[in-house]
């Protein structure tokens, strides 16, 4: 029987990581490529996952047009300090952003750092 997918999500390194620990937990062992996974994010200085919802749901309340969540996710996990180093990250998607709206991102991911 194939497994079938009823949705996907995008999701940050936090998330992912907190994610394998609980598998870890529960299941004692995790497969070979989850387990690098793992020790690649333990070694990351990543957000705590509740700081992770705290600045998704900001980033969404800002209501820039067309950020979607996946961007929002690469913002998360990359976290910009100016405006560009914000470009960079986005320059990878068909997506533009104002300089007011970049400005506001920023302004928010800061608060987190």
């Amino acid at each position: 029987m194939k497994p079938e997918i009823l949705e996907e999500q995008p999701m940050n390194m936090a998330e992912v990581y907190a994610e394998l620990k609980h598998i870890k937990k529960r299941d004692e062992e995790l497969s070979f490529r989850a387990n690098k996974t793992y020790d690649y994010l333990g070694q990351l200085d990543l957000l705590s996952p509740k700081d992770a919802q705290k600045l998704y749901k900001e980033l969404d309340a800002l209501k820039v047009p067309r950020l979607k969540p996946l961007h929002m996710a690469k913002i998360i996990d990359l976290l910009p300090k100016t405006v560009d180093e914000l470009k960079i990250i986005l320059q990878g998607y068909t997506l533009t952003i104002n300089k007011d709206n970049s400005k506001r991102i920023v302004d928010t991911v800061v608060k987190f750092i």
